[in-house]
């Protein structure tokens, strides 16, 4: 029980990565508030953590809206009485998976969502959530930024932005708040399958994509909550301002790495042809 006696909120907790992280965090004893705007997503995975021997409540929240963000908060305090873990997981996938596009081409109008539901959201998430945790003597805020903050894609520009900005406000938090004890990191995932994408990637799709990896699978949405647990928890007590890739690898090689892999395995196969005629 690496978080007994403390309380978590999870944004985005519904489904996916929020909600493995949601349920994970539960069994280290924090108690969990589910927070979504799914709010029928969000009291089916409260009640899956309740019989599971959690403790856990929904909470509806839209990140978009400061409001929203603030009831959540109140609702928090009123239930539990306080803060200590917070974990921005929350944002418009929507958007990004249909709208977004290259600079050239993305409406000005979903740059502006994606900036305002991400990065804003984010923010404002962490800006009610400091005084909590400051009253209560320290806290750790966990934000979701992506890979693809780090590295250039041909589309998705105002998400890879919009996570950017979490990478940098990560480190603006960590810094402004280090001394009051409220730690703030980042996670980046790579590529997870959760169970809405697992059919995109059971074919050659996946299997592209796992060339690129240096494991022997693709992400679960588990290998990011381990993570998450990790930096809620004490154990994490010296770790601060640091963006934390969970991505197999992904980003960590040459861009060339799936290619000399090929040739190498061709050039193998070559010589054993060779030798067996």
């Amino acid at each position: 029980m690496r978080l007994e006696g403390k309380i978590a909120v999870v944004t985005g907790a519904a489904s996916g990565i929020g909600a493995a992280c949601a349920a994970m965090l539960a069994t280290q004893g924090a108690r969990v508030v589910v927070a979504d705007r799914n709010v029928d997503g969000a009291t089916a995975q409260a009640e899956r953590i309740e019989r599971n021997g959690g403790q856990a409540i929904a909470a509806p929240v839209d990140i978009g809206d400061e409001a929203s963000i603030a009831a959540l908060f109140a609702l928090t305090c009123e239930t539990w009485g306080g803060v200590d873990v917070l974990h921005n997981n929350a944002a418009a996938t929507s958007i990004s998976s249909t709208v977004d596009a290259a600079v050239e081409a993305v409406d000005i109008s979903v740059w502006d969502d994606t900036m305002r539901i991400n990065l804003r959201g984010t923010m404002l998430a962490s800006r009610y959530a400091i005084p909590l945790m400051r009253a209560r003597g320290g806290g750790s805020i966990i934000n979701t930024s992506s890979g693809a903050a780090q590295a250039g894609a041909l589309g998705y520009s105002a998400y890879g932005v919009c996570k950017a900005g979490i990478e940098a406000l990560t480190r603006y938090v960590a810094t402004q708040h280090g001394k009051e004890g409220i730690r703030c990191n980042a996670i980046a995932p790579g590529l997870i399958v959760t169970p809405a994408t697992v059919g995109h990637y059971a074919g050659p799709a996946g299997e592209m994509m796992l060339s690129h990896h240096l494991t022997q699978r693709l992400g679960q949405p588990e290998d990011v909550a381990h993570a998450v647990v990790y930096l809620a928890s004490d154990e994490a007590a010296f770790v601060t301002g640091q963006i934390i890739n969970v991505d197999g690898g992904l980003l960590s090689h040459q861009p060339y790495y799936a290619d000399e892999i090929r040739a190498r395995a061709s050039a193998s196969a070559a010589i054993d042809e060779r030798r067996t005629k």
